[in-house]
């Protein structure tokens, strides 16, 4: 883990946009000054004002790091070697704006603790944070840039401060062990480790489904489909398996959707048929994969299905109604077909 003392770079993170000076939800109060309290005619910045405080929380132990919490977050704190999404703002003395913010990207991607943050000071305040919270940190030099700095952006050992916003993470430490192992090792491991290193892929997936990273989230759907093809002792294994398994495919039916690929879309669907053939998410996906082949009988055959099972589904009866929309169409048009070809007869004889 880089360390600022190690010759300090700027934190080459995910999503950053460099020197900016976006309109941000909190920004820092820039140059605005005040007098200390007891009238003394040295001006106090916002800055200094907060470096200097004794309210802040000694992270480091040596005053190197230290933390203001702005907004709490929930759930735990951030385990090490996790994957989290943050935005963040880094600030110099006499500076109004960021030096650097990925504060503008509408969907920062996920960054590894221990490789993807090189900044010391962060790495040790984000290890405390939580899902939602946001925090302002006071990284010393030795934290941050170190004795050189980062000429010309950051000078010789400047301290800086950062605005930190959890937006989300995920514990991909056992999931990445997993997948650097020998293959037969992985056919070794006992299965409710394999069923959490599927499920921590799946989430990964959902959280780039939810960025609309569709390719993305379809890989690592089948990097967790790819390491289920267990023999299960038992049938309530086999259950487990099963469910895990449900779930990836009706996920990788609806992304292939997504990505306009009926074809594929409808063959995950039907494989999650084979686990259980009155599952209503597969029987409408399947449908709406026929309904963009244009496969109106295999279409009206899922729906009706899945109808059967929830009759008064809104979004199955809505595509029940587009379906048969469409199908009106294509008739319509096959109809005016016939006719015009009718008619070049009729006209050469």
């Amino acid at each position: 883990m880089a360390g600022g003392s190690g010759g300090g770079r700027v934190p080459r993170l995910a999503g950053h946009d460099g020197p900016a000076g976006e309109a941000r939800p909190r920004p820092w109060p820039g140059p605005q000054w005040r007098l200390p309290p007891e009238g003394g005619a040295l001006p106090v910045y916002p800055f200094q004002s907060l470096v200097w405080s004794r309210c802040l929380q000694d992270l480091s132990g040596d005053g190197g790091v230290r933390k203001q919490e702005l907004r709490p977050g929930t759930g735990q704190a951030m385990p090490p070697n996790a994957s989290v999404a943050v935005k963040f703002s880094g600030y110099l003395e006499h500076q109004d704006k960021p030096f650097c913010t990925n504060c503008s990207s509408k969907s920062p991607g996920l960054m590894k603790l221990g490789k993807d943050i090189t900044l010391l000071g962060l790495e040790v305040g984000l290890l405390t944070m939580k899902k939602g919270e946001l925090s302002r940190f006071v990284f010393t030099p030795d934290y941050a840039y170190g004795q050189q700095g980062c000429p010309p952006l950051i000078p010789p050992s400047a301290t800086v401060i950062f605005e930190v916003e959890v937006l989300d993470f995920l514990d991909s430490a056992e999931s990445d062990a997993f997948f650097e192992l020998p293959a037969e090792q992985q056919a070794a491991f006992p299965l409710q480790k394999v069923l959490k290193v599927a499920d921590t892929e799946r989430q990964f997936g959902n959280y780039l489904y939810r960025k609309r990273r569709l390719d993305d989230a379809k890989d690592r759907y089948k990097k967790a489909l790819s390491i289920l093809g267990l023999s299960p002792s038992s049938e309530a294994e086999q259950r487990q398996i099963n469910a895990s398994k449900l779930l990836l495919l009706l996920n990788l039916s609806l992304t292939y959707l997504k990505l306009e690929r009926p074809t594929q879309a409808l063959v995950y669907g039907e494989k999650a048929l084979e686990i259980d053939q009155r599952n209503v998410k597969a029987l409408f996906r399947c449908g709406q994969a026929c309904l963009c082949m244009t496969e109106y009988e295999k279409a009206r055959d899922f729906l009706a299905r899945a109808q059967r099972i929830q009759p008064f589904n809104h979004d199955i009866n809505k595509e029940l109604k587009k379906l048969a929309s469409c199908y009106r169409d294509y008739m319509n048009k096959e109809k005016e077909m016939c006719c015009r070809m009718f008619a070049s007869f009729n006209s050469s004889a």
